[in-house]
């Protein structure tokens, strides 16, 4: 599925070269915990497949979603924001206050995603600050 997913939502970028080494690297080559989240159909004709995967970093105050990846052919299920309102859920059991969601380029229509979890502070010049978006 991460072959797919990365064709799917990369082809024109240099992510479509991935391996499933350099994959495995992201979870081995760390400093902090780091591990792989699967979720998979509970039930249907898929049952029991995989339909998403994230890449969680656990931090001294949140949890990291490093990378995450979904089935390419279930746009509809919004499988991405199910697996961030998932983590937002399970770090809030843990007592932790953050889920980083990871660099974020504004105007990037692939990351765009990022500024519809609020609130949403950006660090810049080494602070954390409340997300402003810009009106036109």
């Amino acid at each position: 599925m991460l072959r797919r997913y990365l064709h799917s939502r990369h082809a024109d970028g240099g992510m479509t070269d991935m391996s499933f080494g350099d994959y495995a690297s992201m979870v081995e080559e760390t400093a902090v915990h780091t591990h792989i989240v699967e979720y998979r159909y509970t039930s249907g004709p898929d049952r029991g497949e995989l339909a998403a995967a994230a890449l969680v970093d656990v931090l001294g105050d949140g949890l990291s979603l490093v990378y995450s990846f979904f089935e390419p052919a279930q746009p509809k299920r919004s499988l991405g924001a199910y697996t961030i309102l998932d983590h937002i859920q399970q770090a809030r059991a843990a007592g932790f206050e953050h889920v980083y969601l990871g660099y974020w380029i504004p105007g990037s229509e692939k990351m765009a995603y990022k500024a519809e979890f609020q609130p949403l502070e950006l660090l810049l010049g080494g602070a954390w600050r409340p997300y402003e978006p810009v009106q036109f």
